[in-house]
């Protein structure tokens, strides 16, 4: 049966932790050169609305590591751009390529297209949530952590999509999970409502140096997100007391410093911690690559 990944709800807790050895051995095996195809002859589409470094990139060099190719696609190159519809496109695409990965800014975007192929469909990044970047991200966590639970993270900033895919995966695994954010930032709230009835550790605060005492990491992502430019000096405004600093950094000086990238410096990180030694973001963008190849290997079914 084809298997998509809209969002990490859609994953069973036994297939995250087979994702998090699995992107450990896949990381191994390209650090040693062992050579591994198992998808010569296989396509994949990528299909995006947005601009794109790391989930772009990432996909396409791995792909490639693993012996297949991509094929990537804007709407406006396609016949999208001309009134095909999103149905038509994506019965078109199901019978040239093998999976898809798409990069949209509406959600209900996917979950058409997803309705519609015959193909596992990935979701490469929506308004509404980004799961991929956090399925790098716990592996990256248990690299450094050695564990996958039993942490706390507290993500400093906008509730957006990041946050939200956090929140879905604290009801997979056991950690403590605080958004710290201004008032009227907040993350979606019926993702969080289902996450705090499922048991899960989540809550929302507004102070981020109490918040974030005691925190095995610090997190933060842009504050003004694509298609929010309109918004950006009220932003600016609104998160000035959100910024990871130094400062904010001694309250949890032990802690490591995530982020999912691009970075504002000097808006929502300073440089002397990004680029500091507590930092993981590097290490985290790295783990894109060998995280989005467990991911594919898993939904077309391939065991690596």
């Amino acid at each position: 049966m084809k298997r998509n990944l809209l969002s990490i709800t859609e994953l069973e807790r036994e297939e995250i932790e087979k994702l998090i050895f699995d992107t450990k051995i896949l990381k191994r095996r390209q650090k040693t050169n062992i050579p591994y195809r198992p998808l010569k002859g296989k396509v994949m589409g990528l299909l995006f609305e947005k601009p794109s470094t790391r989930t772009r990139i990432s996909f396409e060099a791995g792909m490639q590591q693993l012996g297949g190719s991509s094929i990537f696609m804007s709407p406006k190159e396609l016949q999208l751009g001309r009134g095909e519809t999103l149905e038509d496109t994506a019965k078109v695409l199901s019978r040239y390529l093998d999976i898809m990965v798409l990069r949209v800014y509406r959600h209900e975007t996917l979950e058409i297209f997803a309705e519609h192929s015959d193909i596992p469909v990935i979701n490469g990044l929506s308004d509404l949530l980004h799961p991929c970047q956090i399925l790098a991200d716990i592996f990256t966590i248990y690299e450094r952590l050695g564990r996958y639970e039993d942490f706390k993270i507290v993500f400093v900033g906008d509730g957006n999509n990041v946050a939200n895919s956090w929140i879905n995966l604290a009801t997979k695994l056991n950690f403590e999970l605080t958004i710290s954010c201004p008032e009227g930032y907040e993350p979606h709230p019926e993702i969080l409502k289902k996450a705090q009835d499922k048991g899960a550790k989540v809550k929302v605060s507004h102070n981020p140096y109490e918040d974030v005492k005691g925190a095995d990491v610090i997190y933060t992502d842009v504050w003004c997100s694509m298609g929010q430019e309109e918004e950006k000096e009220k932003r600016k405004r609104d998160f000035q007391n959100f910024q990871v600093n130094s400062k904010l950094m001694k309250n949890c000086e032990s802690a490591f410093f995530m982020h999912c990238l691009p970075a504002h410096r000097g808006e929502e990180v300073t440089d002397e911690v990004i680029d500091g030694p507590n930092s993981l973001v590097w290490d985290e963008a790295e783990n894109r690559l060998h995280t989005q190849k467990a991911i594919v290997l898993h939904l077309l079914n391939i065991n690596p």
